[in-house]
C-alpha cells in the first residue's frame, strides 16, 4: 500500500515525518472509524484522530459528571464552540459523528474557512450540526463593544484604535448575545514561532503559521482565552483548552484562579510518544450534591501492566488488568 513500509520481520510502518503519509492515514481513519469524509491541501495542519477522539472524550466526561449545571436557556443537543477550528474542522467532525453534538467553528484565514466548509459538506449526516464562522466578519455586539471598552482602559499607553485591532477574535464578536455554549475547545498554536516549530525532526512540520505559532506561543493565546472567558462566563458551561507543554499547565491554572473560575480540572493524554493535558475551567457555581447519597464515592486506580510481550493479544491483556482488579478486591468479569 502507498505510504507503508513493511520489514523484514513483517512489520507495517508509516513515516510520521512524511505530511502526505500522516494526511493519508488521518483520512483512512476518520472514514473507516468514524464514517468521516475528509481532505485537505497541502501545508494545512494534519491532525492525529486518537488524541483529538481523546479531547472530545475528555469534554463528555467534564459534561456528563454534572458538576456545573446546564445553563438555563440550553438547548437540548449538547453544543460546542472551536476556536481556530482549521481547515481540517477535525474537533467538530469528530464531536458531531461520535456523539451527535452541535458545533460552531471559528477561524480567520481563507483558506481553514474554504476547507472547514467543505469538509462539512462532504459529510451532509452532519452538516446540519456544523456551522463555520469567519471570526473576521463576525457582527459587533454589545458585548463585543463593552470586552473592547474595557480592553483600551486596561492599555491606555497605546493608541486606541491600535489596542482593538490588536484583540485577538476569539469570542468577542464571534459568539452571539443570545448564544451559549456547554464548553470551547482550542487546539492552540503551540510555539512561538515558525522556527521553533520546525526543530522537531521527528514529525511533520506541516500547518501555517496561524496554526503553529503566535507571538508567546500557547501561553500567551491561552491566557488571552482566559481573560476574555471572564466577559462569557454566563455563556458557556465550560471552556477548555489543549496544552502542549506541561511547564505552562501550572501558570495557566494559576492564571484562571486568578481570573475567578469556580471549578479548574486538568488531564493528561498520551497517545504513543506524545504527551498533551487537557485544561478546563468554569465560572457556573458548580453543583453542591453531584453525588447522591445511595451512590459511593469514585475512587480513582491506576496501574501500569508490565511483563507482557509485544505478541500478547487483547484477551492476555485483560486478564492482566482482571488480576489488578481482583487483587485490589474489585468486582472484574470478562465474557468471551
Amino acid at each position: 500500500a502507498p505510504f507503508v513500509t513493511v520489514s523484514g520481520g513483517g512489520r507495517a510502518s508509516v513515516d510520521f515525518t512524511d505530511f502526505a503519509a500522516t494526511r493519508e492515514l488521518t483520512r483512512v481513519l476518520l472514514l473507516h472509524d468514524h464514517g468521516v469524509n475528509w481532505w485537505i491541501p497541502d501545508g494545512q495542519l494534519c491532525p492525529t484522530v486518537p488524541n483529538r477522539s481523546n479531547y472530545i472524550h475528555w469534554i463528555e466526561d467534564l459534561l456528563s459528571s454534572d458538576l456545573i449545571p446546564r445553563i438555563s436557556n440550553s438547548s437540548e443537543t449538547v453544543r460546542g464552540f472551536d476556536i481556530g477550528t482549521g481547515a481540517n474542522c477535525i474537533y467538530p467532525l469528530l464531536g458531531a459523528s461520535l456523539l451527535g453534538w452541535s458545533f460552531v467553528g471559528s477561524d480567520v484565514t481563507d483558506v481553514a474557512l474554504e476547507w472547514a466548509k467543505r469538509n462539512v459538506e462532504s459529510n451532509p449526516h452532519l452538516a446540519g450540526l456544523i456551522e463555520i464562522r469567519n471570526a473576521n466578519e463576525a457582527p459587533c455586539s454589545s458585548k463585543s463593544e463593552t470586552v473592547a471598552e474595557e480592553a483600551v482602559r486596561e492599555n491606555t499607553s497605546e493608541p486606541v484604535d491600535s489596542v482593538v485591532r490588536s484583540i485577538a477574535p476569539i469570542f468577542v464578536g464571534v459568539v452571539k448575545d443570545s448564544e451559549s455554549f456547554d464548553f470551547c475547545m482550542c487546539n492552540p498554536p503551540f510555539f512561538e514561532s515558525m522556527e521553533e516549530a520546525g526543530l522537531n525532526p521527528k514529525t511533520s512540520c506541516a500547518g501555517t503559521a496561524e496554526e503553529m505559532a503566535c507571538p508567546g506561543g500557547e501561553q500567551a493565546f491561552i491566557t488571552h482565552i482566559i481573560e476574555d472567558s471572564v466577559s462569557f462566563k454566563n455563556s458557556f458551561r465550560w471552556f477548555t483548552s489543549m496544552v502542549g507543554r506541561k511547564a505552562n499547565l501550572k501558570l495557566l491554572v494559576s492564571k484562571v484562579r486568578e481570573a475567578g473560575a469556580s471549578v479548574v480540572k486538568t488531564t493528561e493524554f498520551v497517545q504513543g510518544q506524545t504527551a498533551r493535558w487537557g485544561l478546563a475551567w468554569s465560572f457556573i457555581a458548580p453543583r453542591k450534591n453531584v453525588i447522591r447519597s445511595s451512590t459511593p464515592g469514585k475512587v480513582h486506580h491506576s496501574f501500569m501492566l508490565q511483563g507482557l510481550r509485544r505478541g500478547n493479544g487483547a484477551f492476555q491483556v485483560l486478564k492482566s488488568a482482571e488480576t489488578f482488579f481482583c487483587a485490589s478486591n474489585l468486582s472484574c468479569y470478562i465474557v468471551r
